[in-house]
């Protein structure tokens, strides 16, 4: 089977999703068209040699709607001969995005493909796209729905993370990104987004606050007591785990990832194409895995996948240096490092989304290229990246440098 190679890969800033935020007035298309115009310029891309281009995202209406990558490859001015498509993994959108790109490669049928994802959380709120698991009672009821809240404050009480534990992992990510910005470790891969004019709207992650504290945090209310109490989700994920007391609410807007807009976009390839454009591999795409978790407590599948996906490379946990795993919650790490056996020293070290933010149908390919950044300014050889996935599933991908 040929390999599949990364190349290079680009990301915007996230800009804060809200009104206020610095990309609120940049649509989604334009998003993605930064990337992929700064993609192709950055290595002197002749884009009629893409053969495909794959992004996910999360709420594929409206302004995301319909196929948006097809859009983007002519907005960018891509040679028109580039097809796009669209998919949906919920939050490993971008990472499922960058794994479908790569197997096109590794089966053969393509020699260089695009994989990455957009999110514009501030234009197209999360949850516009509906969907039966939430909104009709009879699914619903039979497969024990909660909001994801519930889930990672049932995690947190199932397996006793406290509500400092959770806030003390808060703290080191925004240390952690802070110290990454100031370090200079993002300035290859983060790509400015700018007006109509040219002027600079965003050239930085607006989301992280490096200043917060622990007694900062620990002021902050739970964000899904009152969804949990008063709208019985406590009680029925209590019925689902029956041998947990009672649902202890530890998450709050502080220890939980960030409404973020955003967009990525990763090179791929075969070794063949590479030579040919004379460019250098960054990294061998070793393998990847997606499963499904318990739907419930939701959150629980990236153990699931990295297990898999190192099953599949002929690897164990001890020989992968870097991990990546995605902060939707502080509890999900938590659990993702006891069930692993890694240590907080190496994964997210450069910090995560509690800091920088979620934008959902990007972030699995921007925190692949985060962790292949890290392997390179640390001179180190293996990573893997993993996200939890709504509806209980798992997305994981390991990467060996070359």
């Amino acid at each position: 089977m040929p390999d599949a190679f990364i190349y290079d890969h680009v990301r915007t800033p996230r800009g804060r999703g809200k009104k206020t935020g610095s990309l609120h007035t940049v649509t989604p298309i334009r998003l993605a068209t930064t990337v992929l115009r700064a993609l192709r310029e950055r290595s002197g891309l002749d884009t009629a040699l893409v053969d495909d281009v794959v992004f996910g995202c999360v709420a594929p209406v409206g302004e995301q709607g319909a196929n948006l990558p097809r859009v983007a490859v002519l907005h960018a001015g891509w040679d028109q001969g580039v097809p796009g498509q669209q998919l949906n993994r919920y939050c490993a959108s971008g990472l499922e995005a960058v794994n479908s790109a790569a197997a096109q490669v590794m089966s053969g049928q393509c020699d260089l493909t695009v994989g990455g994802g957009v999110e514009s959380m501030s234009r197209v709120p999360m949850g516009s796209d509906g969907g039966a698991w939430p909104t009709d009672p009879a699914v619903a009821w039979g497969t024990y729905f909660v909001p994801q809240g519930i889930s990672a404050d049932l995690i947190a009480s199932k397996w006793g993370y406290s509500r400092e534990d959770v806030d003390r992992f808060a703290v080191a990510s925004q240390q952690r990104a802070g110290a990454a910005w100031d370090g200079g470790w993002f300035d290859r891969s983060v790509v400015p987004v700018h007006d109509h004019i040219g002027r600079v709207l965003l050239a930085r992650d607006e989301h992280l606050r490096p200043e917060t504290t622990l007694e900062g945090l620990s002021s902050l209310r739970p964000s899904f007591a009152k969804p949990g109490q008063s709208y019985g989700f406590d009680s029925v994920a209590l019925q689902r785990y029956p041998e947990v007391e009672y649902i202890d609410h530890v998450h709050t807007a502080g220890n939980s990832s960030g409404i973020v807009d955003g967009a990525c976009a990763v090179l791929i390839g075969s070794r063949e194409m590479g030579e040919r454009l004379g460019l250098k591999p960054r990294a061998r795409i070793r393998s990847f895995a997606s499963v499904g978790s318990e739907p419930t407590i939701m959150l629980t599948g990236p153990s699931y996948a990295a297990e898999k996906a190192l099953k599949r490379a002929g690897m164990t946990a001890a020989d992968i240096d870097l991990w990546e795993v995605n902060e939707a919650f502080a509890s999900v790490v938590l659990r993702f490092m006891d069930v692993m056996g890694v240590d907080h020293d190496r994964v997210n070290v450069a910090g995560g989304a509690i800091a920088l933010g979620h934008p959902l149908g990007a972030t699995g390919a921007m925190i692949l290229g985060t962790v292949l950044d890290e392997l390179e300014r640390r001179d180190q050889s293996t990573c893997l990246a993993t996200l939890c996935v709504g509806a209980g599933m798992g997305t994981a991908t390991i990467l060996e440098r070359v």
